[in-house]
């Protein structure tokens, strides 16, 4: 089993009278690909910079390797940035750039070009020592920025959005390079993006924040499949989430209608919220479903159609590979291990960011 690497305990961080981090606790263990999720001003980039120390907590201890480096300065560190922006040098070589780090550390001649052309090779790179920044892609840049990252070896490797100035096409390529770069070299990776699609791809675990605060811990497939409240519901991916009344175990009241459901000790007859993914609604022949809806918006997506069903007052969002006309009346049914109960959110924080009534 792995060991615990990072251990951050109750870190608090504000700026002014702005709390960025509230009482956070999380721990990252060796070898793991972590991803940091959330939208912009959760406090997922400030929680990046205080693992790589260019930020201090206002409380709280960062403990790496069962020692405690809150206040040892990020040179000191066992581990590397890689910044969205790139972070390269104009004026130097791509061996150069690589080469950066191992200098500082005073390393051989001969050490460094072999490290070079290891990290090179590593990134599908070769035989780049001599070209110029300015002469690389956007894709060959972001390369040799993970290149310097690894050169020297770190134990954890922070990437802070490194993919977000790349098109779709390339941003998809580098997240398998990054897949296979932390299963060859073995090296922890601490993944910060918005992106939630990127997040459950390439993640051992995912780590969703909002307001300072983490709302959820899990695999992708449990972060996807059973989101902890409406916030992570609505964040991670597409989601339909009603107000719902749960009859008794395993018996849910929607809008009006009875759905079978999975889920047990929310109570007798008490408000809850029911979640249901877009794919996971089945359009059947009106009276042949648990209610009637008319479909009212369409647009094709490539690989599914996605359509906006009226039912009993509300839109339900269904993605399908079936395509039923605007004007359609359709039947809406769901298999009951589809459906998804969670408590009422208790605070601000917990609820959806959009829901459509």
């Amino acid at each position: 089993m792995a060991k615990k690497l990072i251990d951050l305990v109750n870190i608090s961080k504000s700026y002014g009278e702005n709390l960025v981090l509230d009482d956070l606790n999380l721990y990252v263990k060796e070898n793991e690909f972590i991803t940091l999720l959330g939208p912009s001003g959760c406090g997922k980039t400030t929680l990046l910079r205080i693992i790589g120390g260019f930020e201090s907590p206002n409380t709280g201890s960062v403990i790496f390797d069962g020692k405690d480096i809150t206040n040892l300065a990020p040179n000191k560190r066992q581990l590397n940035t890689v910044f969205q922006n790139y972070g390269l040098f104009n004026h130097m070589s791509i061996a150069e750039n690589i080469a950066f780090p191992l200098k500082i550390k005073k390393k051989s001649k001969s050490y460094i070009e072999d490290k070079v052309k290891y990290a090179l090779k590593l990134v599908n790179l070769d035989g780049f020592e001599t070209r110029t920044v300015d002469s690389l892609s956007g894709g060959q840049k972001q390369r040799i920025a993970i290149a310097r990252g690894i050169v020297s070896e770190p134990k954890v490797l922070l990437l802070d959005e490194p993919l977000g100035a790349l098109d779709l096409k390339l941003r998809q390529d580098m997240q398998y390079e990054l897949i296979r770069l932390k299963n060859e070299l073995g090296i922890t990776f601490i993944y910060v993006t918005h992106d939630q699609e990127e997040a459950l791809t390439m993640s051992d675990k995912i780590v969703v924040m909002n307001q300072g605060y983490i709302q959820q811990i899990g695999t992708p497939e449990d972060i996807y499949n059973e989101p902890q409240n409406a916030f992570v519901a609505d964040f991670i991916g597409d989601s339909n989430i009603f107000p719902a009344v749960m009859v008794h175990d395993k018996l849910v009241k929607i809008l009006g209608a009875e759905f079978e459901c999975v889920d047990v000790g929310f109570g007798v007859n008490k408000p809850v919220d029911a979640v249901i993914r877009p794919e996971d609604i089945d359009l059947v022949p009106v009276g042949t479903g648990i209610l009637d809806g008319v479909v009212t918006h369409i647009i094709f997506k490539g690989v599914h159609y996605e359509m906006e069903v009226t039912a009993n007052g509300y839109k339900w969002l269904v993605h399908s590979t079936d395509m039923f006309p605007v004007g359609s009346e359709v039947g809406i049914y769901v298999k009951p291990f589809e459906i998804q109960i969670m408590k009422k959110p208790e605070s601000e924080d917990e609820e959806a960011i959009v829901i459509d009534e």
